[in-house]
Order: structure tokens, then C-alpha cells, then sequence
């Protein structure tokens, strides 16, 4: 495909776009009406949309503000993915390697985060992890109190 504007270059971008259209072939397969299945639709929108507006903004801060934007969106998909699955509209053969794909760019998203954001040292995808050792602290010292 020829590039026209700048942030078609980004790898993240045109990951993000591959996923776009897996997305609209899943929603296609899928007739029932389910709200988890809109918003899918629009959370894999949102996160090509984010990366090319972010991409065009000067400052770091407004650049980093877009990114951060495009990775919640694509949290967010991981999570509509689960819960179609929970819903058995979908199966985990199916949306199995689109999660993975997510992983990947959830993890480009972490990169160009840590050139642009001065809070990206707070952000963690590696090995799935979302704080549970902490959560579990908490949890544990609320019992004791």
C-alpha cells in the first residue's frame, strides 16, 4: 500500500488497521445483537484513529496523550474479545490470535509511549501482569486492620 501521510510508516499503525479488518470479518460472523459487539466495532476504530492523530500533533505531551488514548482502546478490545467469548458469540480459536496481536500492539504503543510520555515508566504489559501481587498486598492488609 502506498503511504501517503506519516503515520502510515508506523508499524503500529498499519498493525492496528490488520486488526481493523479481522474485526469487521468477527462482527460480520456474529448476528446477534450484543452490546460488547458495538463496542468492539468502535474500540478497534478507535485505536487507528488515535495513532494517526497522535501522530500528527507537535508537542510530546499531545502526541503522548493520543497514544496512551490508542492503547486504552486497545485494552479495551482484549477485553470485548472476552467478553464475546464469555457470551459464546465467539470461541477462543477464534479470537485466540487476535489477542495476541493486540499484545504486540499494546507493546508498539509501550514503545513510542516512553519516547513521547513521562509517565511511561508506569506502564506494564509484560507477561500479563496488571498488578495482582499488589492488588492481593492490599487486599491482605485491609484484612489485618
Amino acid at each position: 500500500m502506498k503511504t501517503y501521510f506519516d503515520h502510515e510508516k508506523l508499524d503500529v499503525y498499519r498493525e492496528s488497521i490488520a486488526f481493523c479488518a479481522w474485526t469487521g470479518d468477527l462482527l460480520n460472523s456474529i448476528s446477534a445483537k450484543a452490546a460488547a459487539k458495538d463496542q468492539l466495532d468502535r474500540a478497534s476504530t478507535s485505536v487507528p484513529l488515535n495513532i494517526a492523530e497522535g501522530n500528527g500533533k507537535f508537542s510530546a505531551k499531545d502526541r503522548a496523550r493520543f497514544l496512551e488514548m490508542a492503547r486504552g482502546s486497545a485494552l479495551e478490545c482484549a477485553a470485548c474479545l472476552d467478553v464475546l467469548v464469555a457470551r459464546k458469540l465467539a470461541t477462543e480459536a477464534q479470537v485466540g490470535s487476535a489477542k495476541s496481536e493486540l499484545t504486540a500492539i499494546v507493546r508498539m504503543m509501550i514503545g513510542l509511549l516512553k519516547r513521547f510520555s513521562e509517565r511511561a515508566d508506569v506502564l506494564r504489559e509484560e507477561d500479563g501482569l496488571y498488578g495482582y501481587a499488589h492488588d492481593q498486598e492490599h487486599d491482605q492488609d485491609q484484612e489485618h486492620e
